[in-house]
């Protein structure tokens, strides 16, 4: 069996993610997009925290270019999907939609750089992550 390159974390919409005019505010996209491939990353066994700790690294968003398409609304049930486009020694170029069912909310792309906890400086990721994210390449 094909093992799949994309990851779907599943979102509601709260009271709490939307405006005033009663949609998700735009910000709040970004909230979804971070948890989905935060928990993706504690899929593949790569938790944030044991990094930090173990390995001295921890991620950052370096860009994020996000074009929205449609509103979710209250109560909204979202698929939040994620897949790698590019890997990098110290960074990655992250591909993430928004759905509700079938159609398209959101569509971004999101640079994630590999930092040294300690310097704040670029940290070449190690070759046991690169292997195993390199399998998810779409």
């Amino acid at each position: 069996m094909e093992q799949p390159t994309t990851f779907d974390w599943p979102v509601r919409v709260y009271y709490e993610d939307t405006d005033a005019a009663g949609v998700v505010y735009y910000a709040n996209y970004l909230r979804f997009l971070e948890r989905a491939r935060t928990e993706w990353m504690r899929h593949l066994g790569w938790e944030q925290q044991k990094m930090r700790e173990e390995l001295g690294m921890i991620f950052v968003v370096a860009s994020i270019n996000a074009q929205y398409r449609k509103p979710a609304k209250l109560d909204d049930k979202l698929i939040v999907r994620c897949h790698v486009k590019e890997i990098r020694k110290a960074s990655l170029m992250f591909i993430q939609d928004v759905f509700r069912e079938d159609e398209l909310l959101l569509h971004s792309e999101v640079r994630c750089g590999s930092l040294n906890v300690e310097t704040m400086k670029p940290k070449v990721m190690p070759d046991l992550l690169l292997n195993c994210l390199k399998q998810y390449i779409d």
